[in-house]
């Protein structure tokens, strides 16, 4: 969200700052929401299918060792156990009670052994869809104002939005991780009014008769 927020008040801005009509604003706000809510999305796509795959890569060498040295996988699991303060004697009875079960012993290693739960990979679907919603969420905000009106009442709007949007942000991020307000909040204000002020000034200095 903060992505779409801060990339499309950046860019609404900055070609605002040309003085084209309301209409050019609105065209290029679209035209960056889409294109950035898509990038993102095959971004994430591509991360977490190439991270997943990576994971059943791992997860399946671990069922092929434990199919043909199941003893060796036993004793490294013990170990494991012990590392982490088990008593020998217990560490051992732990280990073959997980390798009683190939499943069991596949799971119990992923878990310990390569810290992940392979029944929980991550979805490269779901990840892309989040991506694309989030960042559009945030990318719409200051485009509103630009879908009823332009000039200088629809720039003031969108500086406010993006404002606002930046401030609620940066408290939800505190409420999350459970941090004082400010820092996260001012953090997400210089993250907006920095790019955007940039791009506002580029866009005056540049105006129309500049981009032809």
């Amino acid at each position: 969200m903060s992505d779409g927020l801060v990339t499309n008040v950046a860019v609404i801005l900055g070609v605002a700052g040309a003085q084209p009509n309301g209409g050019f604003v609105r065209l290029a706000g679209l035209v960056s929401w889409i294109a950035g809510a898509f990038s993102m999305a095959a971004g994430e796509y591509g991360s977490m299918r190439v991270q997943t795959e990576l994971l059943e890569r791992e997860l399946e060498m671990e069922r092929v060792e434990i199919e043909r040295r199941p003893e060796l996988e036993r004793r490294e699991l013990a170990a494991i156990y012990r590392s982490r303060g088990v008593e020998a004697g217990l560490a051992d009875d732990l280990a073959t009670q997980m390798h009683r079960d190939p499943d069991v012993a596949l799971e119990t290693h992923a878990r310990e052994e390569l810290g992940i739960d392979p029944n929980e990979l991550g979805s490269p679907v779901a990840a892309a869809a989040s991506s694309f919603v989030t960042f559009t969420l945030g990318a719409i905000a200051p485009l509103i104002p630009w879908f009823f009106g332009g000039g200088d009442a629809a720039i003031l709007s969108s500086i406010a939005i993006g404002l606002v949007a930046a401030v609620a942000l940066g408290l939800a991020i505190a409420r999350f991780t459970e941090r004082p307000r400010l820092r996260p909040v001012v953090r997400q204000l210089v993250l907006v009014t920095l790019p955007a002020a940039g791009t506002f000034a580029l866009g005056s200095a540049v105006g129309i008769s500049g981009v032809g």
